[in-house]
């Protein structure tokens, strides 16, 4: 398995040797090292991937996706008229919902499933999975099997959400059509027997739908009802509506804007970007170019806890003992980066 990992993983790291063997061996092993103690290499770019020749196939529209997303925004804009309406505790509601939900993607189908960057035990695990069905954006092995062909087979016709087909595709559009050919095919060739192997991860595929309507839509809009009298038509609508539509685009955004707004200081080869703006809004999610360069890093970000409550949550649960075993990319290997494939941003940031 190590011997698989180190050359796949070395691919990736020796795109531009112009100078100093030495700094890229050691850049070449902290990248061995750290991405295949993980079990796990498939985030990891595939640089032998060729699109194929031809024609590309045509766009199938998938009419219900269309309606129930035009549905929903929709609500979400007449929620927006409900919130001088609503009680504080309501709003406050709807926050903290807010905050749960993006936690079960961030820290949970993404740092914590898709890239194996710590490890988490049982009861985290279950508050994660709670959390993700709370964020309703497919159940966490589908997620898990679209971001790892994300990373593989970044901006190319393999990459569910390829940014090279312009913002609004890689924002929402990719969930508007038929996947292409490529995404679907390189899908079922990925090793998915490490989140296979998680019983909470397939208990929540195996109850998905009951899971959402539950945990995305009942509970958010019962509380503010039951416990202060909210009305129920606000109570539905800014808690759970409008909450949920800010949930899916804060992380679409990291999809779009991170893919095209922004500086690259890691690695100016590649198409995603540094944007804080995005970080705000998806919990730490937004140093985007820094997470292709390495994404097997904990942080997402080489910078901590700023504009990143993700690693902050994930540092509080290492401290309580529920988290272990972050992986971290050393200053170093950072730096040598920088100095090989990087914009030169970072001298003036």
């Amino acid at each position: 398995m190590h011997n698989a990992s180190t050359t796949a993983v070395g691919t990736v790291t020796s795109r531009g040797t112009r100078n100093g063997n030495a700094v890229v061996e050691k850049d070449l092993l902290n990248h061995e090292d750290l991405a295949g103690d993980r079990g796990m290499i498939d985030d990891i770019f595939d640089e032998t991937y060729r699109e194929k020749e031809g024609p590309k196939p045509p766009l199938r529209y998938v009419w219900r996706n269309i309606i129930l997303m035009s549905l929903l925004h929709l609500g979400a804009l007449f929620a927006l008229t409900l919130i001088p309406s609503a009680k504080i505790q309501t709003l406050a509601w709807a926050v903290l919902c807010f905050l749960v939900s993006a936690l079960g993607i961030t820290a949970g189908s993404h740092r914590l499933w898709s890239h194996r960057s710590y490890k988490a035990t049982l009861p985290l695990r279950i508050f994660l999975t709670i959390a993700n069905s709370m964020a309703f954006q497919n159940d966490i092995y589908e997620w898990v099997r679209d971001h790892r062909v994300h990373h593989k087979f970044s901006e190319t016709d393999a990459d569910p959400h390829n940014a090279m087909r312009g913002f609004f595709f890689s924002h929402i559009g990719w969930l508007l059509v038929r996947k292409h050919p490529d995404v679907i095919e390189k899908g079922q060739k990925l090793d998915l027997s490490d989140i296979k192997a998680d019983k909470v991860v397939m208990f929540q595929r195996r109850y998905y739908k009951p899971s959402v309507v539950l945990l995305c839509f009942t509970l958010p809009a019962v509380v503010p009802w039951y416990f202060w009298d909210e009305s129920i038509v606000i109570s539905f609508f800014i808690p759970a509506i409008l909450r949920y539509t800010l949930g899916l685009n804060a992380t679409w955004l990291v999809n779009s804007a991170a893919h095209m707004f922004g500086n690259r200081p890691y690695d100016q080869n590649i198409n995603p970007r540094e944007n804080p703006l995005v970080s705000l809004g998806a919990l730490g999610e937004g140093f985007h170019n820094y997470h292709h360069t390495f994404p097997y890093d904990y942080s997402t970000s080489e910078f901590g806890w700023r504009f990143n409550l993700t690693t902050a949550f994930i540092d509080l649960m290492c401290l309580l003992g529920l988290a272990s075993d972050r992986k971290k990319v050393s200053k170093e290997v950072i730096l040598a980066r920088k100095m090989r494939t990087g914009d030169g941003s970072h001298k003036s940031g």
